[in-house]
């Protein structure tokens, strides 16, 4: 139904399942579900993947504890998973007969701090793994345009690009009240040579719902939207809940007026609120035919007598679309150049200390269990205290404008996850290297390094070893041997 509806332009209403550790909700859930359609859209059921824990029962033992079949859309993040477990649950969907998918890097995992190695297998890489292993399936994947200085908007945007790239049908905006900020992902969208469509993540806003969002990574509650509810909450929780309700249906209403393809509704778990929330939906529409009226509409929902206007973005921080001022600070300039003339003289195997050295790392003591572990070592030693580097086994720092992708607590090549605030990383500790990466390829003018590569993930058996020999093992051989490829024809698939 979700393929069927996004290729006649329906607007659709994708509805997020929690299932928790028991999935004791399914039963309330599949109730909800029987209506099939709010407000003429069809519904279809979208069931969430260790949003709570990762203990949580996952997506297809929730689906298949539904009573009745119901049209789904999985999802799969990647936060302590690998290849494998992407390729086991693709076997299981085929099993059940399920063939959509939306593919997220994931949040923090619970627990998990800098420096522990937990892999997360980011969405750009996930895409291509499923794109590849199943051609005709609808993939999906996700855009946080809820950001306010530009590198880490700037970077999310580059990263969409890549996602799309992999493979990705459509885009899922992750939840946020701005709709300035819906508009200029829609914006940027239409100036694509090949613009998908885009769904956007939404739900019902109370004081209690806003507090805890204000924990979750990447949700911006400004203190004046904060100060409003609170308000409102004062007054009684019945009118809290009615002014919720009144705004999310709103927003629906804007989102379909500017041409999105429908929304992902979370936060509404009963057929009850359903039901009203259709109510509610259905006695505005009446009124409101135009994006003019809507916006009028829109803006005095967030007003309230005696309270300073609402604001959704954070004070001091209002970064828009087609702005841009930022510059790379001499040091990232200085360490961008040298690192890359470094890589030149050694690793272009083009000039003779190049292919010299290249002779050298192919040398058959490398093979040996002694050889592997010295040449590792050496190359962590040399490597660790300039870039970070966790000797992957395959070296991507020609990709990552010599910014390691191991600096990132949850290894993410590609580029952000949809976590940063205000260019800080999610665990809190460090401004995200993307953003960093950014203003560098900003100021050298390599910006298609960040949007045209896509950068596999390393496996766990390629971890843990020197990246050297492979960088120089010419492609056919590694091919014959079932290897990963060499960087050679790593950069020919992207091409391609």
């Amino acid at each position: 139904m979700l393929r069927e509806a996004l290729c006649q332009q329906r607007f659709i209403c994708v509805v997020e399942f929690v299932p928790g550790l028991s999935g004791e909700r399914c039963a309330v859930f599949e109730s909800m579900m029987q209506r099939a359609q709010l407000c003429g859209w069809p519904m279809v059921a979208a069931v969430a993947d260790r949003v709570s824990s990762s203990q949580d029962l996952s997506p297809l033992a929730a689906y298949s504890r539904l009573a009745h079949s119901l049209p789904t859309l999985l999802h799969f993040s990647g936060k302590a998973r690998e290849r494998h477990d992407l390729l086991k649950q693709l076997e299981q969907m085929d099993a059940a007969g399920l063939d959509q998918l939306l593919l997220l890097s994931g949040d923090r995992l619970p627990g998990h701090e800098p420096g522990q190695p937990v892999r997360y297998l980011e969405s750009v890489p996930a895409l291509q793994i499923v794109r590849q292993a199943r051609p005709n399936w609808l993939l999906g994947a996700a855009l946080n345009p809820f950001k306010y200085h530009e590198e880490e908007s700037g970077a999310q945007y580059f990263k969409a690009e890549k996602k799309l790239a992999a493979g990705a049908d459509f885009l899922t905006l992750q939840l946020g009240f701005d709709m300035q900020k819906h508009r200029e992902a829609f914006q940027w969208m239409q100036q694509r040579a090949t613009p998908v469509l885009l769904l956007a993540c939404v739900m019902p806003l109370t004081f209690k719902t806003a507090t805890f969002l204000e924990q979750v990574p990447g949700v911006v509650i400004s203190p004046s939207m904060r100060d409003l509810l609170a308000a409102e909450e004062a007054i009684s929780r019945s009118h809290a809940r009615e002014r919720s309700l009144f705004r999310l249906g709103l927003q629906v209403i804007g989102l379909r007026l500017m041409g999105y393809a429908g929304i992902h509704l979370s936060g509404i778990h009963t057929p009850a609120q359903l039901q009203a929330l259709e109510k509610v939906i259905h006695a505005q529409q009446e009124g409101i035919q135009t994006l003019a009226q809507w916006s009028a509409a829109w803006e005095a929902s967030w007003q309230m007598p005696g309270l300073p206007t609402v604001i959704f973005h954070p004070e001091h921080a209002d970064w828009r679309m087609g702005q841009s001022s930022v510059h790379a600070t001499s040091r990232e300039q200085y360490r961008y150049h040298v690192l890359s003339a470094v890589h030149t003289l050694l690793f272009s195997r083009k000039n003779p200390i190049s292919r010299g050295f290249g002779w050298l790392c192919r040398r058959p003591v490398w093979r040996t269990p002694r050889g592997a572990r010295w040449l590792h070592q050496l190359e962590r030693r040399l490597k660790g205290p300039v870039v970070g580097c966790d000797t992957c086994g395959n070296c991507r720092l020609e990709d990552t404008l010599y910014v390691c992708p191991e600096t990132c607590p949850k290894g993410l090549a590609n580029g952000p996850c949809g976590g940063t605030r205000l260019n800080r990383c999610e665990f809190g500790d460090r401004e995200c290297i993307h953003s960093v990466k950014y203003r560098t390829a900003r100021t050298t003018q390599q910006t298609h390094v960040l949007t045209d590569r896509l950068i596999p993930c390393v496996d766990a058996d390629a971890r843990h070893q020197s990246s050297w020999p492979r960088w120089f093992t010419p492609p056919q051989k590694e091919e014959r041997h079932g290897k990963p490829r060499s960087s050679d024809a790593d950069a020919m698939e992207k091409i391609e």
